[in-house]
């Protein structure tokens, strides 16, 4: 097996998108066996999802802690602002979990 680049190591690290096939192109057989394969897949996302949380508690706190500790609303704003993404970004996943777990197939 090759060894990945750190930047392709980070971003499968954070981001989900090649674990899962296009189920919306090709015949019906080829569209079955990715939504097939994309529900296999999709227990990954609750990992994906609590590596955001992490992130996004982590990054929060950060931002309320330079904001209590050096009184500077500005600088928080830079821990502040990527943890407000980080909920979106749980949103997103929680939604593609749900809907794999609860969506029938696009047969």
């Amino acid at each position: 097996m090759q060894d990945l680049a750190f930047r392709t190591l980070l971003y499968r690290y954070f981001f989900f998108g090649w674990l899962f096939k296009d189920a919306s192109r090709g015949n019906v057989i080829e569209r079955a066996a990715a939504w097939r394969h994309n529900k296999e897949r999709a227990h990954w996302l609750l990992t994906y999802l609590r590596r955001w949380l992490w992130c996004t508690v982590l990054l929060y706190g950060m931002g309320g802690l330079v904001e209590l500790v050096l009184h500077s609303p500005a600088l928080s704003a830079f821990f502040y602002i990527p943890s407000a993404l980080g909920v979106s970004v749980n949103a997103v996943i929680g939604a593609a979990w749900l809907g794999f777990k609860a969506l029938p197939g696009p047969f």
